[in-house]
């Protein structure tokens, strides 16, 4: 018997499958399709934007140089590296609703806790490659993958549960779906799944196309939807607001295709030839709850939405990287009273909150005048240094902060990339998967009371050229400051917090 089964190898999957291996857990993932990749997830179908709330947590794992390399150098940071003392800055901010930000326009002093890192910066590469990078970090953590395996029931006894495939049973203390939209641990372990219904089919596509250049570069918003024209020559993305009317059990048609494209951008080219194409929609749905029983649910699984602004894989790793250290601390035995159910209290509202994101850019791109005449509106608010700021906050991930009581800013955020004067940076120290406290104090004040959790949190002392004022920090294991000491740390603080989050000391 396993202590984790995960249905679904996709990157949430993976990716929580790496945080438990992390922790020394035994860890099976079944996947349903035999081989790992496929077209759609190679370039230029598989593209995908990851965020800086992403890029960051392969960094902390040191997974972030073997992602861009496998993502092709030209898909590496935007940008150059920044220099030591000044925080990087985006090339570019991403859109809202097929309406581009000047990433020159944000306002950098509205992240005060940001340090230089290489990390907080978008960066583009693909399914595959993701899927790639954590398999074989998976492997080296000594998780078994099994594919070919299509889970056909779930069952759980009182301290167990069993995921079915034909005559295999597979059992394990925990199961995990992460097997996507139309995942099957959900419908098989009765989760409900609310939402909203959609509004348009969108369609993206490789294909040789006659008249390309009739069709503008980036994205353009049309009297009857908005047509995306990709830097990859033939890479076309579609939303046809059609109330999402297409059946997508069947693949689209060339002819489909050509005639959805021409009536959303008002040309007349010919699709002479279409070499992959997928369908999607805008229906945005969560369920609610992320756990019942022994089973639980992250990533597509648990949300679903539109992919404007690629929200969707962000938020699923998110859910990976918060949820593996939680569920490896409860499997070990150490877990505080409690734990565990902090993940869907965090989780579910950062998906909720990222469906809304995704309506709200659907309501604005809908065909008629009272959408047109709301864009002019948002086109002068994202014009400003202040609406340019907000978006990106949004689409980079830097607006999450977890609420934790009350305290310092600081805590409930993701943790600056410290770095003490010797070299060492908090990611250098995090790749254990290990809390972290780091001491900034010169009489090492909370040495004797973080050696008590020696095993669940890594101590770290030394002085900061830019310690933000602080003395010490405790940090999640998924990153997540869950205390911040001022000039002269206080034990007794460090001590709650560290019972909290890493239950009792080991000693």
């Amino acid at each position: 018997m396993h202590d984790v089964v995960i249905v679904g190898a996709g990157p949430v999957g993976l990716s929580l499958a790496c945080e438990l291996g992390l922790a020394g857990c035994s860890v099976l993932v079944l996947e349903r399709e035999a081989e790992p990749g496929s077209p759609g997830k190679t370039a230029p179908l598989g593209m995908r934007g990851l965020s800086a709330a992403s890029v960051e947590a392969f960094y902390r794992r040191g997974l972030l140089d073997p992602l861009l390399t496998a993502s092709g150098a030209q898909n590496g940071f935007f940008g150059a590296q920044p220099p030591a003392d000044e925080p990087p800055r985006p090339r570019f901010g991403g859109h809202f609703a097929g309406m581009m930000l000047d990433g020159s326009e944000i306002d950098m002093a509205d992240f005060p806790y940001r340090l230089p890192s290489p990390a907080f910066r978008s960066v583009m590469t693909h399914l595959d490659a993701v899927e790639t990078v954590l398999a074989r970090q998976a492997a080296k953590l000594g998780v078994e993958i099994r594919r070919g395996v299509a889970v056909t029931a779930v069952t759980q006894g009182d301290e167990t549960v069993a995921a079915h495939a034909g005559p295999d049973a597979y059992e394990a203390r925990w199961l995990v779906g992460c097997d996507g939209g139309r995942s099957t641990v959900r419908r098989l372990a009765g989760f409900e799944f609310v939402g909203t219904e959609p509004q348009f089919t969108g369609y993206t596509m490789h294909a040789t196309i006659d008249g390309l250049e009739q069709l503008r570069p980036g994205f353009n918003l049309t009297p009857t939807g908005m047509y995306v024209r990709m830097p990859n020559a033939g890479t076309i993305g579609i939303m046809d607001f059609d109330g999402g009317a297409f059946d997508r059990s069947r693949p689209p048609t060339r002819e489909h295709l050509q005639a959805v494209l021409r009536r959303v951008s008002g040309t007349e080219v010919t699709l002479s030839e279409v070499h992959i194409a997928s369908s999607f929609t805008d229906r945005a749905m969560q369920t609610t709850a992320y756990r019942q029983g022994c089973v639980l649910l992250a990533g597509d699984a648990a949300h679903i939405h539109s992919p404007l602004g690629g929200q969707g894989l962000n938020t699923g790793l998110g859910d990976a990287v918060n949820l593996g250290w939680k569920l490896a601390a409860t499997v070990r035995g150490h877990a505080p009273e409690g734990l565990l159910d902090t993940y869907a209290d965090e989780r579910r509202p950062i998906g909720a909150a990222v469906l809304d994101w995704s309506r709200a850019q659907v309501a604005v791109m809908k065909p008629g005048p009272h959408a047109h005449a709301v864009q002019a509106v948002v086109r002068d608010l994202i014009g400003t240094r202040d609406g340019t700021t907000y978006v990106f906050e949004r689409i980079s991930g830097s607006w999450i902060r977890y609420d934790l009581g009350d305290g310092h800013p600081l805590v409930g955020r993701s943790a600056p990339e410290f770095r003490l004067d010797d070299g060492t940076r908090l990611a250098d120290l995090m790749e254990d998967g290990r809390g972290v406290a780091l001491d900034f104090s010169t009489d090492r004040r909370l040495h004797a009371s973080a050696m008590r959790w020696d095993g669940r949190i890594r101590y770290a002392a030394g002085t900061a050229a830019q310690d933000l004022g602080l003395g010490a920090v405790l940090v999640r294991p998924d990153g997540v400051v869950a205390w911040a000491g001022g000039d002269s740390p206080d034990p007794e603080g460090f001590e709650r917090a560290a019972r909290r989050w890493f239950g009792a000391p080991a000693s």
